[in-house]
């Protein structure tokens, strides 16, 4: 869907809440407005916070959704006595799951298992006979803190390679010529959204409810946002 567009039904959408006229809303509203409603929209599907409760992995049509935003990126670890850590990427938004490769003194590489553990679990896990890393059996956990991934070894062996999969953030738009609120430059190039027309909908709505409660209004914000909350 083109910018413009957005930007029509966006205004259309938020002078139908209120008899007020927002015509007066600019270029850059609508675009930080739109940047904030599709981060917000991928979160919600992503940890299963929509309506019906569903995430990617229980709902298709969420999952076929999402697909745009599953990136692939290899790690740089660095190896610690027991564990080793890499740095997501910079556009990082939710975890999917991380391949990785391990070898040791008498073995050669081997694929291992990583499912994500809670930091708080750490201590219980590492102490688990059948839940700690292990080599032999090719199964280990990681944890996620801040931007930093941990991939447990307990001293058994160590990480050749390591690939994250991710959803990424999503593709923030621009619309030609109009002040970018996130680098207060005019912008030289216009960036559509990655997602289908009727995905651009339902963030259109978003975007209502967050420019009607950056208005103040008491009437418009819980319409305009019962009305995104409808429409997932």
């Amino acid at each position: 869907m083109l910018n413009s567009a957005i930007t029509i039904k966006l205004k259309q959408r938020i002078n139908k809440l209120d008899s007020q006229d927002y015509d007066n809303i600019e270029c850059w509203q609508v675009v930080e407005a739109f940047n904030k409603a599709q981060v917000e929209w991928c979160r919600r599907q992503l940890h299963g916070l929509n309506i019906v409760k569903e995430g990617d992995e229980q709902s298709t049509r969420r999952k076929d959704d999402l697909q745009v935003l599953l990136t692939t990126e290899d790690l740089v670890m660095t190896n610690k006595k027991t564990f080793s850590f890499g740095a997501v990427p910079g556009d990082y938004l939710q975890w999917k799951r991380v391949d990785v490769f391990a070898c040791s003194d008498c073995c050669e590489d081997r694929r291992m298992t990583v499912y994500l553990a809670e930091e708080g679990n750490l201590n219980q896990l590492l102490r688990d006979e059948t839940k700690k890393p292990s080599f032999e059996w090719a199964e280990t956990f990681a944890t996620l803190i801040g931007n930093q991934v941990n991939v447990y070894t307990n001293e058994e062996f160590e990480i050749s390679s390591a690939t994250v999969i991710y959803y990424r953030q999503p593709r923030r738009i621009q619309i030609k010529n109009c002040v970018d609120p996130y680098t207060n430059v005019s912008s030289t190039a216009e960036v559509l959204s990655e997602f289908k027309d009727d995905i651009v909908e339902l963030i259109i709505d978003e975007a209502v409810s967050i420019i009607a409660g950056d208005i103040e209004s008491p009437v418009q914000y819980p319409r305009g946002t019962q009305l995104a909350e409808r429409n997932n």
